[in-house]
């Protein structure tokens, strides 16, 4: 993928996300009883995915509420950093002409490729998404 490409795909994803948020957080849905879950997953098999809970997570974080974010699903922490980090860290890439958030990309997709760190990664994942069915997310 290329550094443009990957630096919109990234913004938007953080738009999208914090759009999502704010919505969330301003309409007046939590005790109606509306499902508002988007994961296609749920839908589909009415069982949670490994990362279903992560925008609650999320936003229990951004409220300061550290634990409860970890207890409903851990992804969240990682979701929130790359939230915070990446749309400033682009923005310094653009403003500075240089393409270290891309580098630090390529260098961490690398690594996630090696068999010794993607296999104990494919096992957090899974035991995540036994820790959300046993939870009934």
């Amino acid at each position: 993928m290329s550094k443009n490409k990957l630096y919109i795909l990234i913004l938007f994803a953080c738009f999208l996300g914090y759009s999502w948020l704010l919505f969330l957080k301003l309409a007046p849905i939590k005790n109606s009883g509306l499902d508002l879950t988007v994961c296609v997953f749920k839908r589909v098999t009415s069982f949670p995915c490994p990362s279903c809970g992560t925008t609650r997570a999320v936003s229990y974080l951004f409220n300061g509420e550290i634990v409860k974010s970890l207890f409903l699903n851990p992804f969240g922490i990682i979701v929130a950093g790359i939230m915070v980090v990446s749309p400033g860290w682009i923005v310094w890439d653009t403003v500075a002409k240089k393409q270290s958030f891309y580098n630090f990309y390529i260098k961490t997709e690398k690594l996630i490729r090696k068999k010794e760190i993607a296999i104990p990664l494919i096992v957090l994942v899974i035991l995540n998404w036994v820790w959300n069915i046993y939870k009934h997310l």
